[in-house]
């Protein structure tokens, strides 16, 4: 017998006069819904978040949510029918679902496209400001930085190169400043940018940021780390502060580069820092008004309540943040497409609307260069939350501006809030990168609204989390600091507010978040948009995959060489790991905790289990769809599906569009078994400590399954190398390396050559290896399960942490680099031989380099 409810048990409006409801809870297929004066069943099963009609929608009439549309009927859509557009329907396809959904779409995503009309534009005016202030605890700056919430020093690696620099800078500060009061802790500021061999084309935008960073509020002392030759230096940076008026003599400060020795470089960066623990330390907190409260306004991992209570929660507090005479700071640009109408309902000036306009516009023909539009923004997790396109999901995150506030300034990513009022800024809807400009633009606190139960955090701003349902919050309570879904349980939004004011001022006095105390964050930087116009659009929509044919190499040689291997199933192999593949950026950090976890128990040492890794990254949060989409999960089934991981767990946030689903999805339709890789998230396993457990006892009795640890030999055939060279290649050079390349392949090995080393561009070793065919690539970027031989590689940037990361995908045992010049960061699960015959190198980086006299094969068969 079909259940019976009333429409407020199982169903909510979020404006009078929407003609589709939110589930509050599943609703079964024909269910009874008593709603108005009418009645009607319910037509196939859906999911809470989901919308059903709750009026008759005729054919091309537009849906509404919050008085807005988000799409247009296709199809009549009766009262009680689900309401559904193909992505919906393609999205829910690969979940593992016990239930029928329907069998087409009823409506499409057209919607009007909004337009200013000068003619009856009216100016907004803000709220008004208290007579009175608020006060909170902190650290007092010159009048050009602010206010700090936080006392920390910083280790900034100025471009992706010095990434690793400062992050084992960090590790030898662990603990350092418990016993300092006033010093909240030395954190690394790392980043993915700056890293090419080419000027990166977002360089204004990436100097920006860092020169934001260096002067915040929040830093007490920042030491910016290079290498002095990358694309953007040190000195480029200093440059960017002096010039633009960053009142960089106001911080403690140090700009270092490294030279000689990583090891030696690194003892005299810890000096510098050490001698700033005592004055910074003597910076206290005082009472300050709210005036200098900056807040980030953001959303992540959004769901159908977003925007009905943990938005308007967070524009609740901002609002009075803005009376008491602070600053907020709304961002995503791409994440209020369809949302215009509400944005400009309350705006300063015709040229602050006309402004933002323009801001969306130039947003979309960005991604437009690239094959991409903002139509790819929901991501999985949002559209399994009830997140159907782009405007549904707009609407709702555009309701973090209270409907009493108004618009006052329109700006770029990064550039500086210098007057009271609201901002938007320019950004991407990937979380971590808008929160970055934020953060670089002087917030100094962060709002983050989150329905499926994000946990990023940044390294240096608190960050009050905010969930938008009871459920959520009570499965993710040691993660989460606020419970907006108490609104949608009875609790009046006024309620909410002065009790999250308050938390406010409380943590922006020094009392820690939840995400402070679990001690991760992360930080991203709007990344480097390759094109710069369409001229290449139709070329990046049309690619065809290489043909995944090995080259044949001329004038091969023989040696019968071996090396001790560990002995498995499919083979001897190089090693065997544990692996922690975070399915996106968001589950990154946990994934390197765990890890740390597993490595101090030396689980698994004698069963051939050298080791855990985890591959913590940029992706998977924001990608648009199509290629980019692609190329990224094809890099990350390549690691797992890689030949030293014995065992693996993949690790999802729970709302990244390429979440566990996706990937078993991706793999069945390679022919792979998923029953044989762990499955855990973070959201949906209730946090970080239960997700942890899960993957400890999963290795636990994985471990347990497998033999004792044997070895067997291993021959040259056996071997997979990744080959690359950074800067100019002498004839010897060439030679050597075209003699080791003869040899591995002579003897039935693989060696993977990106496209963008200057091996390339050696008309010697490609004439010795190649002959006069062609130098083009075999296989894609990160390809796996290619076959033996020589191949060269796709590599759609000059990154150099990308074209390694890509090389690891294809399944290389090891990576072996020439350079001129410093040396590179390595793979975290693949070993790295760097080696150079340029004297300058050898002189200078000798305590970092593998090779000098050693003969290369020698050294790769030692390693492996």
């Amino acid at each position: 017998m079909a259940e019976k409810y009333e429409f407020s048990e199982i169903g909510l409006l979020p404006a009078l006069g929407d003609n589709v409801a939110i589930a509050t809870q599943v609703v079964e297929v024909g269910s009874e819904i008593r709603y108005n004066d009418q009645t009607f069943a319910i037509s196939h099963t859906i999911l809470e978040g989901h919308r059903f009609a709750v009026d008759l929608i005729p054919i091309r009439q537009h849906l509404l949510s919050w008085g807005l549309p988000f799409g247009t009927a296709i199809e009549q859509i009766n009262p009680g029918d689900y309401v559904s557009n193909e992505k919906m329907l393609e999205s829910l396809s690969i979940r593992n679902l016990d239930f029928e959904l329907p069998d087409r779409p009823n409506f499409g995503n057209d919607i009007p496209r909004y337009k200013l009309d000068p003619t009856t534009f009216q100016s907004g005016t803000q709220v008004s400001r208290y007579d009175s202030d608020h006060q909170f605890e902190g650290y007092k700056r010159s009048s050009n930085r602010g206010v700090g919430t936080r006392n920390f020093i910083g280790i900034l690696g100025t471009t992706s190169k010095t990434a690793s620099f400062a992050k084992i800078i960090e590790e030898r500060f662990l603990g350092a400043a418990s016993d300092l009061d006033q010093i909240d802790g030395i954190v690394s500021i790392t980043h993915t940018e700056g890293g090419e061999a080419n000027t990166p084309n977002n360089l204004s935008l990436l100097l920006q940021t860092l020169a934001g960073f260096i002067v915040h509020p929040n830093i007490g002392a920042c030491i910016a780390i290079d290498y002095e030759n990358e694309m953007v230096t040190n000195k480029m940076l200093y440059d960017y502060l002096v010039k633009n008026n960053y009142p960089i003599s106001d911080v403690l400060h140090q700009f270092f580069s490294i030279s000689g020795g990583f090891d030696q470089s690194l003892d005299q960066a810890e000096n510098i820092v050490k001698s700033w623990l005592e004055p910074v330390n003597k910076m206290s907190r005082t009472s300050q008004p709210f005036s200098n409260l900056k807040i980030a306004l953001q959303c992540g991992g959004s769901d159908a309540f977003s925007g009905v209570s943990g938005n308007p929660l967070a524009a609740y507090v901002a609002k009075e943040v803005i009376r008491y005479g602070g600053s907020a700071n709304l961002a995503e640009t791409d994440e209020l497409i369809g949302a215009e109408s509400y944005v400009l309902q309350n705006v300063r000036s015709i040229q602050v609307a006309r402004k933002f306009l323009s801001t969306v516009e130039q947003f979309q023909e960005k991604a437009s260069w690239h094959g991409h539009s903002a139509e790819g923004n929901p991501s999985g997790g949002n559209n399994f939350r009830g997140l159907y396109n782009i405007a549904i999901k707009s609407i709702g995150a555009a309701m973090k501006r209270h409907p009493d506030v108004c618009l006052d300034y329109v700006i770029e990513y990064g550039e500086p809030m210098r007057d009271a009022g609201y901002y938007f800024m320019d950004s991407p809807g990937n979380d971590l990168e808008s929160i970055a400009g934020q953060v670089a633009s002087g917030s100094n606190m962060i709002f983050f609204v989150t329905g499926n139960g994000s946990i990023t955090n940044f390294p240096f701003v608190p960050t009050i989390k905010i969930v938008t349902t009871t459920d959520r919050f009570n499965l993710l309570e040691k993660d989460m600091d606020v419970n907006a879904g108490a609104y949608q349980d009875g609790t009046p939004m006024e309620k909410l507010g002065t009790d999250m004011l308050s938390l406010t001022a409380d943590i922006a006095s020094g009392t820690p978040s939840v995400g402070e105390k679990a001690g991760h964050s992360q930080v991203s930087i709007w990344r480097n948009w390759q094109q710069n116009d369409a001229s290449k659009t139709a070329q990046i929509l049309n690619m065809v995959k290489p043909n995944g044919r090995s080259i044949s190499v001329h004038n091969t040689k023989n040696s019968n060489r071996k090396f001790l291997a560990v002995q498995t199933e499919s083979g001897p192999k190089t090693d065997q790991i544990g692996l922690v593949l975070p399915t996106s950026l968001c589950s990154g950090q946990i994934a390197q905790l765990i890890t740390k976890r597993l490595n101090k128990k030396k689980l698994g040492q004698d069963r051939g289990i050298s080791r855990f890794v985890s591959l913590a990254h940029t992706e998977g949060c924001g990608v648009s769809g199509g290629s980019s989409e692609r190329l990224y999960a094809q890099t990350l089934i390549g690691h797992l599906l890689h030949p030293m991981v014995g065992l693996g767990v993949l690790l999802e946030h729970g709302c990244e569009k390429t979440h566990n689903d996706y990937i078993k999805n991706d793999l069945a339709q390679l022919g792979i078994n998923g029953g044989k890789y762990g499955w855990a998230s973070v959201q949906l396993d209730g946090g970080i400590d239960a997700v942890a457990e899960k993957i400890e006892r999963w290795f636990d009795q994985s471990v347990a399954e497998l033999q004792d640890l044997t070895y067997s030999e291993g021959f040259l055939r056996d071997l997979h190398i990744g080959l690359t060279s950074i800067g100019e290649i002498t004839g010897h050079t060439a030679s050597s390396l075209a003699d080791f390349t003869q040899t591995i392949i002579g003897e039935g090995g693989t060696i993977v050559i990106p496209k963008n080393a200057t091996l390339s561009e050696s008309f010697i070793y490609t004439t010795e290896v190649i002959g006069n065919q062609d130098w083009e690539p075999t296989i894609s970027y990160g390809e796996s399960q290619i076959e033996p031989g020589l191949h060269i590689m796709e590599t759609p940037t000059s990154h150099v942490v990308e074209t390694m990361t890509g090389l690891g995908a294809t399944g290389v045992d090891m990576m072996v680099a020439h350079i001129v010049g410093h040396p590179i960061q390595s793979h975290r699960m693949i070993p790295l031989l760097q080696i150079s015959m340029d004297p300058v190198t050898q002189s200078t980086y000798s305590s970092d380099l593998d090779q000098i006299e050693t003969n290369l094969l020698d050294l790769v068969l030692e390693v492996a």
